[in-house]
């Protein structure tokens, strides 16, 4: 009896799997291995080979690193303040954080545009307070800094819940036997914190990996990143087969990723913190 009501509790779950999943996730496999005819062809993936794509897939992989990297920078010293701080105001500075996440991402990085731009608020203020106005937008540091701001949520979250779950009784233990604050960080709280830091970096790193809005708007199509190639294969050109078979390689890269983070977080997770 309560075998058949987890399966009959699982069963829009699995009916959403296979809709909103599966079915797509066959079709792009259909598509990146057949040609128009319907025969079978790896050309679909070696486009990925091309000079154009290639260099679209290393900016990528570039920019999509150092977004990673400025996001734990960041959002680490903010989860360890969350975490000291007295549980209402933790509440509501946790609140604050994630707030930007219950806004349409679009609207976000149109916001970034118009504070970015050459006549935007920013060089607005630049010129109001007499200092030469800048040039960012529609250029990669423009597409950097949509990523970090609308990723960082994504990266607070996990360290902070790693954060607070760690035992004050360990950090005042470890000063007890006579570790100052940089080992009791570098000893005690990072190595404890690493799941949190691996799940945000993977949180960060993929969506960031694989986002062409983002440099669409902010790059002004300018700075050309493997999410945009596969957008035009489907959107302007109409290449269904094109555009699966570079998802299929991207796909490969983003999982390729994951098992790696996958297999470091289960080896510093058996170590011993000491």
């Amino acid at each position: 009896m309560k075998r058949k009501n987890t399966i009959l509790l699982s069963t829009p779950y699995g009916l959403w799997m296979l809709g909103f999943t599966i079915i797509p996730l066959l079709m792009v496999v259909y598509y990146g291995f057949t040609t128009k005819a319907g025969e079978l062809t790896l050309d679909n993936i070696r486009l990925i080979a091309t000079e154009e794509n290639i260099q679209a897939l290393w900016i990528s992989i570039r920019l999509s690193l150092l977004s990673t990297a400025l996001c734990l920078v960041i959002a680490y010293p903010l989860a360890m303040i969350l975490r000291n701080m007295k549980f209402k105001s933790n509440s509501f500075m946790v609140t604050i954080f994630i707030m930007p996440m219950w806004m349409n991402s679009l609207l976000r990085i149109i916001a970034w545009q118009n504070i970015l731009e050459r006549k935007g608020v920013l060089n607005t203020f630049l010129e109001w307070l007499h200092i030469p106005a800048i040039n960012v937008i529609n250029t990669p540091t423009a597409i950097v800094l949509g990523m970090v701001y609308d990723f960082l949520p994504f990266m607070i979250l996990p360290l902070y819940n790693t954060l607070a779950k760690i035992d004050e009784n360990v950090i005042s233990a470890a000063h007890d036997l006579g570790a100052n604050n940089f080992h009791t960080f570098t000893k005690i709280i990072f190595p404890l914190s690493l799941p949190g830091v691996i799940s945000g970096v993977t949180m960060v790193f993929v969506p960031s990996l694989t986002t062409f809005v983002i440099s669409d708007i902010l790059g002004g199509s300018k700075v050309l990143l493997i999410g945009n190639v596969i957008e035009q294969q489907f959107q302007k050109l109409n290449n269904w087969h094109s555009g699966s078979g570079l998802s299929l390689v991207l796909m490969v890269f983003v999982l390729l990723s994951m098992a790696l983070v996958g297999k470091y977080d289960k080896g510093e997770g058996s170590a011993s913190v000491w």
